[in-house]
């Protein structure tokens, strides 16, 4: 699948999630099978970008990793066409190869400033700025949608058309309306219709959390490709997981305690380095959380390192954990 000029092979990408596809998750889920991963939002508002967390969140330095060759993916958000504009042409200055909108996010502050999926309503507006920042830009503009802003307007299929008329690279949907928040099934019916009505690649999102749903998904809706979203909280390997079975047919076997043991502390040191050791301790906190899910038996660990003050004895204690003699499968197989 292409983007633009860009090859995402494979053609799985990390959704972007507000407050957990920061630089330091973006480049472990390259590194483990992601072809694609795009930031958390970035405000359109320029008031707001040299705060530290709009800084942190526009960080591209060492992104762009020759080894993988993935496209830096930037996501955008906001409601005025000229103030998106000029955050594309910002973002494309400081390192972005793509520029993602999203209209996609059901969160509530979000909708209640008329952006994310609250734009879903007024498809004259989508039009408008989807014009203005494919205008402003030389890199590709690609858009992140829900089906509809409830179940009595999906009108999903009219913005991807309106998208694709406006020179949108590519297309992302989540198989839910903005009033579903991420309640009940996502509806693939509605992705293949979509998928049906543009040219353009499609990407499917919802409810992908395994290797056979990813090609169910992809066979079902006749997508270009997928993103993962909250399967992979704690479970960064998934990514690989869908392109071996996807290339071959067969699964991979789980990883190993210790290959989990070293993703996760090295997850843990680069949020250290990223945020410095305060702020990178505590952000640390919902990652394990999110590597011990699912897990009876790993309740205990996520007690004692929430404990954890410092970097070193959240390392120590990770590590303790997986040395101990009880340790024998991986943190959320």
């Amino acid at each position: 699948m292409h983007i633009g000029p860009y090859l995402i092979d494979p053609p799985i990408g990390l959704a972007p999630m507000a407050g957990v596809t920061d630089k330091p998750f973006r480049q472990l889920c390259k590194r483990l099978g992601a072809g694609l991963a795009t930031s958390e939002m970035t405000t359109s508002d320029p008031r707001l970008w040299t705060t530290r967390k709009s800084l942190k969140r526009m960080d591209h330095a060492g992104e762009r990793n020759p080894v993988y060759n993935q496209p830096v993916s930037v996501q955008i958000a906001g409601y005025d066409p000229a103030m998106l504009a000029e955050a594309a042409r910002y973002n494309a200055d400081h390192g972005a190869q793509i520029i993602d909108i999203n209209m996609g996010c059901p969160a509530k502050k979000v909708c209640n400033v008329y952006a994310g999926s609250a734009l879903l309503q007024d498809e004259a507006l989508v039009a408008r700025i989807l014009a203005a920042t494919v205008a402003a830009v030389d890199v590709p503009v690609t858009l992140k949608i829900r089906t509809g802003w409830n179940r009595e307007n999906r009108n999903g299929v009219r913005i991807a058309q309106i998208a694709q008329d406006s020179g949108i690279a590519a297309l992302a949907v989540h198989g839910r309306t903005r009033a579903d928040l991420y309640n009940g099934d996502a509806e693939y019916d509605v992705i293949a219709a979509i998928k049906q009505a543009v040219n353009i690649p499609v990407l499917a999102n919802g409810d992908i959390d395994s290797a056979h749903k990813a090609r169910q998904v992809l066979e079902y809706t006749k997508c270009d490709g997928l993103l993962i979203g909250r399967a992979a909280q704690g479970r960064p390997w998934i990514f690989r997981e869908i392109a071996h079975y996807l290339a071959t047919g067969a699964l991979l076997a789980p990883p190993a305690a210790d290959e989990v043991c070293d993703i996760l502390c090295g997850h843990l040191e680069h949020l250290y380095a990223f945020y410095g050791e305060l702020a990178g301790v505590r952000i640390a906190r919902k990652h394990l959380g999110w590597y011990a899910k699912d897990r009876p038996e790993n309740i205990a660990f996520r007690a004692v390192v929430n404990r954890a003050e410092t970097a070193a004895e959240q390392l120590r204690l990770t590590q303790a954990y997986f040395d101990s003699p009880a340790m024998e499968l991986p943190l959320a197989a």
